[in-house]
């Protein structure tokens, strides 16, 4: 088995995705206002998370990496259709559930939050380029596995509660139609990995799962708080 099929298997098994509160969001258990919140500090992601990627490609030192990494960050940006990149698709998601994205991005975020996207920010740009290699290998194969739980979610509560709807779900959908480009794309960039470099590499994917699973945990403490509002 390769080293990539590896680390796969250990992204596969990790808490990041294997959790109670994506095993309740899958099942549409949650309320509307654990879904409000939800979508509010996923915004968090959608907003910062193509900065982040641009700080690891200019950092990175191979050209056969860089490749890759353009063009998961190009897709991002919606390849060259400006109504395709995913923060517009997000914005329709959150108008389309009545939440004003100009108010969204105001809101504060929760601690866990803070923690996943600082600590997002750190792992890309960090010193040691196999660390955030490694960290963005966690991320994009973790990727399909979470999207196959809150879509499943997102579509019970379209058809269970009358105030979503008319949810727009493009922005779900349209990325998760991505995922294995993406996934293909980080296997191409690790194809020539030195093997003293899989240690860091193993850490950094490692650690960016871990702040992954705080932003979830950061949800579930919500839980009861919003049964509440």
């Amino acid at each position: 088995m390769s080293f990539a099929s590896k680390l796969k298997d250990f992204v596969l098994a990790h808490p990041a995705i294997n959790n109670s509160y994506l095993t309740r969001f899958s099942e549409g258990r949650i309320s509307k206002e654990e879904f409000k919140l939800f979508s509010v500090q996923f915004f968090a992601f959608v907003k910062h998370f193509p900065r982040i990627l641009a700080t690891l490609l200019a950092n990175t030192p191979d050209n056969k990496a860089a490749d890759e990494l353009v063009k998961i960050l190009t897709s991002e940006l919606g390849d060259g259709e400006p109504r395709r990149r995913h923060e517009y698709l997000y914005h329709k998601f959150l108008i389309s559930i009545g939440i004003d994205p100009n108010q969204a991005a105001k809101q504060e975020w929760l601690s866990s939050t803070v923690e996943y996207i600082e600590g997002l920010a750190k792992l890309y740009s960090h010193k040691d380029y196999s660390v955030a290699l490694g960290a963005s290998f966690g991320l994009e194969h973790m990727a399909i596995s979470m999207w196959d739980q809150l879509i499943p979610g997102i579509m019970h509560l379209k058809q269970k509660e009358a105030d979503f709807a008319k949810m727009n779900t493009v922005y779900w959908t349209f990325h998760r139609a991505l995922e294995e480009q993406h996934e293909e794309s980080m296997n191409k960039a690790l194809e020539d990995i030195n093997a003293e470099d899989m240690d860091a590499l193993r850490k950094g994917c490692s650690e960016v799962l871990d702040y992954l699973a705080g932003f979830w945990l950061g949800l579930e403490a919500r839980k009861e708080t919003c049964k509440a509002a």
